[in-house]
């Protein structure tokens, strides 16, 4: 078969076609002075509100904002456990620092990435081959998974906001990781010309400690120098005055934090409905990770039901909800709604749009991936007990939605909601004995893995 080119005439049709339609003419008219998602917002969704029938008792104060980052799984995850921690002290605000996490993400990621290098030639990947192309093309990236999220706090520890607050590197990180980025391609290229003279593994692992060492300079003058130990000051609920320290980072969290949040009490679920990827199994994607020696990301495959059975669950026991999921799609930031039937750019345009391809379609040909996380903190039921829509805390401040709270619905959920990680007690027997399954390597490129790019 031909390639098909376009002729002028062909065009040419095309314009007199739209011309006739008025209604054509009309939208154009209108689109090219409204924004698009202002314009077709359908009345009938006004009565979507931030009400729920069951919510945490405790919610997250201040909301929280990522800035200028893609630092939302952090955010999210930081979100969750202060809940329980603002419970446990009586606090009516608590922020955990998403700067320290950071600064340890990236000096991990760094030494994850020349790690990988080294891998790559032993796997003998060629420099100019899709895989490695692929890490090369953005090797410190802001996102994460929740496992990475594990492996920071299981190593590191946590530290109150006050005790190690944002940079403008950290709030704003592009040229950051830009410098970051240049110099790990070097290192690469360095590796690889360092491995193709046959040297020893112990001269490769000296030359990868010297490159960690700037590196971590690098990270330090940008980020500030996370402190290897904190006292930490605050006013409780009755404005009774508290003192806790001197403690280090990871003291902090297994003496306070994991009492109340334990990360090795969590389960993380997906809903992948390629036919692929069977429901039981469990999967892991290639070169996925932060830390050398530490937990691979697991994904336990799992019906829709289940995801939001134990989301229910959680919820109604105070515990809220980590999710990935695709934002961008149906999304309404200044209301705060996510809602597959929100918007009707199909009377608009006289086409339809994304929910006519299957979430396994969307997922193999590229329409969707799993780019943002949040939390759930609430929701509401049907008589039937099924949920209706779910409250979400975002992480872009509070000038979005309620205050930083968005509104979720069923459809939206079931269409766009890729993972939630889950207390285990909150799951049937089955769905747990799955995850001593051996994972299905899924590439590096999949869909599944986007969150953390």
């Amino acid at each position: 078969m031909m390639a098909l080119a376009l002729r002028r005439e062909t065009l040419e049709k095309f314009q007199k076609e739209f011309e006739k339609d008025p209604k054509n003419r009309l939208a154009q008219n209108v689109c090219t002075k409204i924004d698009l998602k202002d314009l077709c917002q359908k009345r009938t969704s006004a009565h979507l509100n931030h009400v729920v029938s069951h919510k945490v008792d405790v919610e997250g104060r201040p909301p929280s904002n990522q800035k200028v980052t893609g630092r939302c799984w952090l955010f999210a995850c930081l979100n969750a456990v202060r809940i329980p921690m603002m419970r446990r002290l009586q606090l009516e605000e608590l922020e955990f620092s998403g700067a320290y996490l950071f600064f340890w993400d990236k000096i991990e990621r760094s030494n994850y990435f020349l790690n990988n290098v080294v891998e790559m030639w032993r796997r003998g990947e060629p420099v100019e081959g899709r895989l490695f192309s692929f890490l090369l093309r953005e090797p410190l990236e802001d996102g994460g998974q929740w496992h990475m999220v594990h492996n920071l706090v299981a190593k590191h520890g946590l530290v109150p906001k006050q005790c190690f607050p944002e940079s403008a590197p950290s709030e704003s990180s592009r040229r950051f990781n830009q410098l970051l980025t240049s110099k790990l391609r070097e290192y690469a290229r360095d590796l690889y010309s360092l491995l193709a003279k046959g040297c020893s593994d112990a001269d490769i692992q000296s030359t990868i400690e010297h490159m960690m060492e700037t590196v971590y300079r690098i990270a330090s003058i940008c980020l500030g120098t996370p402190p290897a130990s904190f006292t930490w000051e605050y006013y409780d609920k009755n404005k009774t005055y508290n003192q806790l320290g001197p403690i280090t980072p990871l003291e902090f969290y297994e003496k306070h934090v994991k009492p109340v949040f334990n990360f090795d009490d969590k389960a993380c679920l997906v809903n992948d409905t390629r036919p692929s990827n069977p429901f039981g199994d469990t999967y892991t994607v290639d070169c996925l990770g932060n830390v050398v020696g530490g937990a691979p990301t697991v994904y336990n495959n799992q019906p829709m039901d289940v995801l939001m059975q134990s989301i229910v669950d959680s919820v109604k026991n105070n515990e809220p909800v980590w999710f990935g999921c695709e934002v961008v799609k149906r999304c309404e930031l200044k209301r705060g709604i996510f809602d597959t039937d929100f918007f009707d750019f199909e009377a608009l345009f006289g086409t339809t749009f994304t929910l006519t391809m299957s979430r396994a379609d969307r997922l193999i040909y590229g329409e969707s991936c799993m780019g943002h996380a949040m939390l759930i903190t609430g929701v509401s039921l049907d008589a039937d007990g099924k949920p209706v829509k779910f409250r979400v805390e975002n992480s872009w401040g509070d000038d979005t939605g309620e205050k930083g709270f968005f509104t979720m619905t069923r459809d939206w959920f079931k269409e766009f909601v890729f993972e939630v990680v889950v207390d285990k007690k909150y799951l049937p027997a089955d769905v747990i004995a799955a995850n001593s399954k051996e994972p299905k390597v899924l590439p590096a490129w999949d869909p599944m893995g986007a969150l953390a790019h």
